[in-house]
């Protein structure tokens, strides 16, 4: 049994590609890139893992410029779109990460899959409340 997982699981990874996008925006919701500049993309990876190194490279240049943010984004055969988004958060507005914490965002997952592991990574953390974690569709869709 744990062979026909490990198949399934080499089959997805061919069929998933990783792409760190991002730039340079007009304003902190980070929806609207800055006038003059265009989105940047980087990729395809392989693996989330190579993804994730490119994404530390570019955000370790570009630390001190609040306005310039990237993320991941993957594509795959299987219409998963649904991420699992949160962390820890500076106040119970939950719209500002706590210091030295980073938005952690999980998936891509089908809707169920999501589902099952909010359930898990919330019971985790439940003894946290300053801990939240939300299920996104197409959260890392590239913006418009």
């Amino acid at each position: 049994m744990s062979g026909s997982r490990f198949n399934e699981l080499e089959l997805l990874s061919m069929t998933v590609t990783f792409y760190v996008i991002g730039g340079e925006y007009a304003d902190t919701n980070f929806s609207t890139l800055l006038p003059g500049t265009q989105l940047e993309s980087y990729g395809p990876f392989a693996t989330e893992r190579e993804a994730k190194v490119r994404w530390r490279e570019l955000t370790g240049k570009t630390v001190d410029n609040a306005m310039i943010r990237y993320f991941l984004k993957s594509t795959d055969a299987d219409g998963k779109n649904c991420w699992v988004v949160g962390g820890e958060y500076a106040d119970t507005s939950f719209t500002r990460i706590a210091e030295s914490c980073e938005l952690e965002v999980y998936g891509p997952f089908t809707h169920n899959d999501a589902r099952m592991f909010w359930r898990g990574i919330t019971a985790k953390t439940a003894d946290n409340a300053m801990v939240r974690y939300d299920i996104r569709e197409n959260y890392q869709q590239a913006p418009g």
